[in-house]
Parts: structure tokens; sequence; C-alpha cells
């Protein structure tokens, strides 16, 4: 299968035609999170060009987190997911919207397991986080502070 593309913004967009949009769409597939990780990256310094390194890597890991959870989880085979990014100085917030309404959970943690640790990732590396349910299934956000 292939990964969708973020949405291309119309012409007529104030942003311009080389922009970023703050929202990409992407088959909910295991290839789609590498493209979700770098959309979020380019997206967050398109928006707030003075985001510091490490606040990149932390948005990075955690939208890997997020859309991986959203295709295991969150989809069927063959759904979409969207990805919203919105930064300003200080703070960015990721969204990561799919189509089922099961709400993630944190797992107890455990050394036998080799999944299950998303979550404690996102706890310890987010300023905040959540889960808002849709008409048509969650988000699942994360906010990081510098």
């Amino acid at each position: 299968m292939m990964t969708m593309r973020p949405h291309a913004l119309p012409p007529t967009s104030p942003c311009g035609p080389s922009a970023v949009p703050p929202l990409a769409v992407y088959l909910s597939t295991p290839e789609s999170v590498r493209p979700a990780r770098r959309y979020v990256r380019e997206a967050a310094v398109q928006q707030e060009p003075s985001i510091p390194e490490e606040a990149l890597d932390t948005l990075e890991l955690l939208a890997s987190e997020l859309v991986t959870n959203a295709v295991r989880y969150g989809q069927e085979p063959g759904d979409l997911l969207k990805v919203t990014v919105g930064a300003s100085p200080g703070r960015c917030r990721v969204e990561v919207h799919d189509t089922r309404r099961r709400r993630p959970r944190v797992r107890p943690e455990s050394r036998e397991r080799a999944r299950g640790r998303g979550l404690h990732l996102v706890q310890a590396l987010a300023a905040q986080w959540g889960i808002a349910e849709r008409p048509c299934g969650k988000v699942v956000w994360v906010i990081v502070t510098w």
C-alpha cells in the first residue's frame, strides 16, 4: 500500500504554495509512521522556527508513538488517519485522529513484553496529553513545551 502525502494547500492559501499544511492524512499502515513523524517536524519548524532541536526530537518521538498506536489499535486496514500540528512560541500540540472510539490505556510495565511502552513515553515526555472523542472516532493529543 502507498502512504498518502499530506494534503496540498490550495493555490489561494495565505501560507503560499510551498507551505507545510497544518494537517496531513495518511493510510493506516505501518509505513505511514515515518512520513508522519517527518511531517510533524517540518510543520512545527514552519510554524515556530525558533523551536529547539530537543523539542523537535521529542515531538518526532511522540508523533511516532501516537501514529503507531492509531495504526495498531485505532484503525481498520484501509482507513485513514489525520495528524495535525499547532506550534506557537514555547509550545507545540500534535493530534492524531483515528476512526475508533477505543481509548488507549497505559499498560503495566513489564520486562517480558516487547510492546506496550508507548504511553509511558508519552506520559514521561509530554507536558500534557489526552484523549477526546469525536463523531467518528477519537483524537489523541500531546503538548510539548520548551
